[in-house]
């Protein structure tokens, strides 16, 4: 007969004494399971007691996660959280430097539990620790030169115990003082050579500068971009992504008024090639959290054009008039003005409408009205202009080659420029805030300081050459703009590492080269719909569905690693959950890092039987969700998310890597609780698999012997003398 459910079996050490094998009713009080524990050890002031985990983690067990306990675990009576917390609050204090590092180790370690870190930080621990930061490299200086290691593993500690205290989110960024904050800062200067205080101190000022408005002024007064460059140009990945996370987070929240100030300081310290020559081409493969934060640096980078793109041009003012009085002057020579100047006023309009009209601008009378809609507003105009004087030769080609044409087959220039700008500016997301999942940077935009002008630059050529091949008229303007999208988009998904790399990938995707593609596609997607064709795949639809089911479960039954986002996004914590082969238990449990392949069952200390699933929630409806639905730069998050419910309130919550396992789970899920799957990929794969059944069962097929085994391997030939030598 098995055991009631509220019952655990454990097994509970003491230092010093055989483990205890006990039963734990999860109905009793925690207070009278340890006082029964202390009791079977004759331990007196059983008040003073607690039981954590002895699996690694160390972690209290409290009456919020007791019902984490599972069969088997293993635990250990300890000192209580708030006696452990008073006694190590004390000995960070001892005169003994032994004494002090030994304890400062061990509160770096206790302080990733919650539990202690609240009793820690009810003693006023946080403010000790400033304290000790702020006097300490004063305190021992002496002792610096005799005792440099011993000195900067206590800093070491007292900044990680810090940091951990502070990502539990207890404690508001906004108590510290200008004097802790200079001091962090100067750690960024003096400790440059010990790579773990040099990243806990950057890691500090970047949360300072994201949590805190009054916080994110003190520390752009303390830390200047020429003090992180340094560090950027070191061997360290982690350090380097520490470093540009900090330049995000001032990039981001500096006001809006300074950040065209910052961009201008950061490309007169030459942050771009640095990255390009240090970060990207180095020697290595970059991490996610790079890959992250340089996606980060790209999308703020791009942000600085969102002023212009939104900017109406006014018609009334003169220098916006004279950009574009000298596009025409550039396309049509300056040399031929003085020669009209004498002309009539009204033979001068005349001439300026006709070149106008000739430069492809919709209103040919005032051009000036064309830039009055954002976006792509002034922003469409300045890229014109860069285009014109710094690819003067292609400009002035572009511009006389259609302007001569007399069979509507022209492609006008100003109409293409400015929808081209906006359309870049969609692809780009240029004024939206970014992604804390995406990663997708792209390297060609950090070889040119003028990346978004070049890239600009690139596709008018590759409209205007796109249009020529699809012998366009005015009339399928948006079809060419179409075309040309997918020719970008496509080029793209390749990451091209520059500039050149992204043209070369274009010139191999002509109009022709598209047409190709989507005849593929179209031939794979091949929708029969014969009433014979409908019919048949009614008949067969149950059958691929089972199919689709039976490979969610199987990808459920494999498991899938996911992680937690926090606060402070590269200190990432993962969790891993599977289904159990036989489909009636979720097995999940914390992992210190993402796992290379399956995690077993029996390392995954929770279980989540299925019968008890109530539902499966998606996006705002999650629980974890509810405060971020609003904000515009948790979009991408709040499309990964979902959670299951389960009785007494329970849930458990999910943020998907991406977008296929996040079907994949929710997929799955419904399928165990008998509902239908109605993910997006369902509906592909549903269509994939069809139209193939389909089609093998539309073969011709008769009198050919379809075998029931592959055929055999042939056996090895006895010489390999018809090898051909390329060599």
């Amino acid at each position: 007969m098995p055991p009631p459910a509220d019952i655990v079996k454990v097994a509970i050490e003491w230092p010093g004494a055989f483990p205890k094998l006990m039963e734990i009713d999860q109905k009793k009080p925690l207070s009278a399971i340890i006082k029964e524990v202390c009791d079977g050890w004759s331990l007196a002031n059983h008040d003073y007691y607690a039981l954590q985990h002895a699996d690694g983690s160390n972690f209290y067990i409290t009456e919020k996660n007791r019902n984490e306990i599972k069969n088997g675990a293993i635990l250990r009576l300890t000192t209580s959280p708030a006696q452990n917390a008073q006694q190590l609050h004390e000995r960070i204090q001892s005169s003994s430097m032994d004494a002090k590092l030994e304890s400062l180790k061990d509160l770096a370690s206790y302080s990733r539990d919650v539990t202690f870190a609240q009793e820690f930080i009810n003693l006023d621990g946080i403010s000790l620790l400033t304290q000790m930061v702020e006097s300490g490299t004063e305190r021992y200086q002496k002792l610096q030169k005799i005792m440099k290691p011993c000195f900067g593993d206590m800093l070491s500690f007292t900044l990680t115990a810090f940091v951990e205290l502070m990502d539990h989110g207890i404690v508001s960024w906004d108590t510290f003082s200008v004097a802790f904050i200079k001091k962090i800062a100067s750690y960024v200067n003096k400790f440059a050579a010990d790579i773990s205080i040099l990243q806990r101190s950057l890691a500090i000022l970047e949360s300072m500068v994201l949590n805190s408005h009054d916080l994110y002024q003190k520390v752009a007064q303390e830390i200047t971009i020429g003090q992180l460059i340094p560090h950027l140009q070191g061997t360290d990945q982690e350090i380097q992504t520490y470093t540009i996370a900090v330049i995000n987070a001032l990039f981001l929240k500096a006001p809006d008024d300074k950040r065209q100030e910052m961009a201008n300081i950061l490309a007169q310290k030459q942050l771009r090639s640095i990255i390009l020559t240090h970060v990207i081409r180095a020697q290595r493969a970059i991490n996610n959290e790079m890959a992250h934060q340089l996606y980060v640096l790209q999308v703020l980078t791009f942000n600085l054009l969102e002023d212009r793109m939104m900017t109406k041009m006014d018609p009334q003012d003169q220098a916006q008039r004279d950009i574009i009085f000298e596009l025409r002057r550039i396309a049509f020579d300056a040399e031929s003005e003085p020669n009209n100047s004498s002309g009539s006023i009204e033979k001068r309009k005349s001439m300026y409408t006709r070149d106008y009209k000739k430069l492809g601008f919709i209103n040919h009378v005032n051009p000036a009205m064309d830039f009055t809609q954002t976006p792509p507003g002034m922003l469409a105009l300045d890229n014109m202009l860069y285009f014109a004087k710094h690819h003067q030769d292609a400009y002035i080609r572009i511009v006389l080659e259609n302007s001569s044409r007399e069979d509507k087959h022209e492609c006008p220039f100003g109409r293409s420029s400015i929808e081209l700008t906006k359309m870049l500016c969609e692809i780009l997301k240029v004024g939206e805030l970014p992604s804390e999942t995406c990663n997708d940077f792209h390297p060609m935009f950090f070889t040119h300081d003028k990346s978004f002008e070049e890239f600009f630059c690139t596709c008018i050529q590759l409209l205007n050459k796109t249009w020529k091949e699809m012998r366009a008229t005015s009339e399928d303007f948006n079809k060419v703009m179409q075309v040309v999208k997918e020719q970008i988009m496509r080029a793209l998904t390749t990451k091209p590492s520059s500039l050149d790399q992204f043209k070369s990938k274009l010139q191999n995707l002509s109009y022709t080269e598209i047409l190709k593609i989507r005849q593929s596609e179209r031939m794979n997607q091949e929708d029969f719909q014969s009433r014979p064709i409908l019919e048949l795949k009614e008949k067969i639809q149950p059958e691929i569905l089972e199919l689709i089911k039976q490979q969610r479960l199987n990808r459920l039954v494999e498991g899938t690693c996911f992680r937690k986002l926090n606060s402070r996004r590269r200190q990432d914590k993962f969790w891993y959950c599977r289904l159990s082969p036989n489909h009636k238990v979720l097995h999940y449990g914390d992992l210190e890092e993402s796992p290379q392949g399956e995690v077993p069952h029996d390392s995954l200390q929770d279980k989540l039987p299925v019968a008890d699933i109530k539902a499966v929630v998606t996006g705002k409806d999650c629980p974890h969700m509810k405060e971020k639905g609003a904000l515009k730069q948790n979009k991408e998050v709040l499309e990964l998310a979902f959670s299951i419910l389960y009785d007494s309130n329970g849930q458990l919550n999910f943020i998907a890597p991406d977008k296929h396992e996040y079907c994949v789970w929710t997929d799955g899920l419904n399928a165990l609780l008998g509902k239908d799957m109605m993910s997006d990929l369902t509906r592909n794969d549903l269509d994939t698999l069809l139209s193939m059944e389909i089609k093998l069962r539309l073969l011709d097929l008769e009198n050919i012997q379809i075998p029931d085994a592959p055929p055999p391997i042939p056996k090895e030939p006895s010489n390999y003398d018809f090898v051909y030598d390329c060599n």
